[in-house]
C-alpha cells in the first residue's frame, strides 16, 4: 500500500476527475439556457449508460453475481441517478452555479445521517456538531425569511438540497451491492435502470422544442457533459480508488466546489458576496467534522 500511495498515477487521475465534475454546474448552465432540464438529464444518462455498457462488454463483466442485486440496483438507480439528476439539473436551471457547487458538499452529511438512522454509522458528538454547522450554512444561504415559491433561486436551492439527500441515501445504502459486484459493473446497471425512466422523459422533453434551431455547439456541450462530466470522472475515480485509500479519493472531492466557484465567477459573471462566504465557511466546517472519520463508499 505504501508503494501505491507514492505512485503519482492515481493523483493524475483524480485531479482531472474533479476538474470534470467541478465544471458541470457552469457548463450545465450554458446548455440549460437552451435545452429543457429533463432533456439534458435524458441525454446525460443515456450516453453514460451506453459508455459503461460498452466498457463492461469489452471487459466481459456484464451480469451481476446475485439475481436479487438487480432489484437492489433498480432501487438504487432511483436515488443515485433518477431523483439525483432530475433535481440536480432542475435545480441548476433555477439557481446559480455557485450555490449549486456549495450545496453539493452536503452529500457526505446526508449520507452519514441516513447511515446512522439505518444503523450503518454511529453518531458522535463531533459529527452532530458538524451536521448542525452544515445545516446552519445551508439555512443561511437559502434564508427561509425570503423563501417564496415565486423566487426561482430559492426553489432551485431546495431542489439541489433534495438532490444531495437523494444521493446521500444512495451512498449510505449502496456499499454492499457495489462491493459485491465491483464499481464499474454496479454503475453500469445503475445507469441502465435509470435510463428506463430518464431517457423517455428526455425524449418527450426534446419533442417539445424545435431541434433544428438548436446550435451545434449546444449538442457538443451536451455530449461533453455526458462523456466528460459524467462517465469519464466516474471511471477515473473508480480506477484511482483501486490504487489508493478511499480517504485519499475523498480529499480530492472537495476540489469540486472550489472549481465550480472559480468557473462561475470567471465565465458566468456571478459574484460571491459575504453571505455566500459565511455559508461556505459553515458548510465546509460541518462537512470536515462529519467526514473526519467517515468516508462514504465511492460510487
Amino acid at each position: 500500500m505504501e508503494n501505491q500511495e507514492k505512485s503519482t498515477a492515481p493523483f493524475l487521475a483524480l485531479i482531472p476527475a474533479q476538474l470534470l465534475f467541478g465544471s458541470l454546474p457552469v457548463i450545465g448552465k450554458v446548455v440549460l439556457a437552451v435545452l429543457p432540464p429533463m432533456a439534458l438529464v435524458g441525454i446525460r444518462v443515456a450516453i453514460t449508460a451506453a459508455i459503461l455498457f460498452i466498457v463492461q462488454a469489452f471487459r466481459g463483466r456484464i451480469w451481476l453475481k446475485e439475481k436479487s442485486d438487480y432489484w437492489r440496483f433498480a432501487a438504487l438507480s432511483l436515488f443515485g441517478v433518477v431523483f439525483n439528476q432530475l433535481f440536480f439539473i432542475g435545480g441548476l436551471s433555477l439557481t446559480t452555479a455557485s450555490n449549486t457547487s456549495l450545496l453539493a458538499v452536503m452529500i457526505p452529511v446526508f449520507a452519514l445521517a441516513v447511515g446512522s438512522i439505518a444503523g450503518f454509522e454511529k453518531l458522535t458528538a463531533i459529527k452532530i456538531i458538524g451536521i448542525i454547522f452544515a445545516a446552519a450554512g445551508v439555512i443561511f444561504l437559502v434564508d427561509p425569511r425570503k423563501a417564496s415559491f415565486s423566487s426561482q433561486t430559492t426553489i432551485g436551492d431546495i431542489f439541489i438540497i433534495i438532490n444531495c439527500l437523494a444521493y446521500g441515501i444512495y451512498v449510505a445504502t449502496s456499499k454492499g451491492a457495489i462491493t459485491r459486484n465491483g464499481t464499474f459493473r454496479s454503475m453500469m446497471w445503475v445507469f441502465i435502470f435509470a435510463s428506463i425512466v430518464c431517457v423517455p422523459l428526455g425524449a418527450f422533453s426534446l419533442s417539445t422544442i424545435d431541434l433544428a434551431a438548436i446550435d451545434t455547439n449546444i449538442w457538443l456541450i451536451s455530449i461533453y457533459i455526458a462523456v466528460g462530466a459524467t462517465a469519464a470522472p466516474y471511471l477515473l475515480n473508480a480506477w484511482a480508488l483501486s490504487k489508493v485509500n478511499p480517504s485519499t479519493v475523498a480529499v480530492f472531492v472537495y476540489l469540486q466546489p472550489l472549481i465550480g466557484f472559480g468557473l462561475a465567477v470567471l465565465f458566468l459573471g456571478e459574484k460571491i458576496n459575504l453571505t455566500f462566504i459565511i455559508s461556505a465557511v459553515l458548510i465546509f466546517a460541518g462537512v470536515f467534522l462529519v467526514t473526519k472519520k467517515f468516508i462514504p463508499s465511492e460510487t
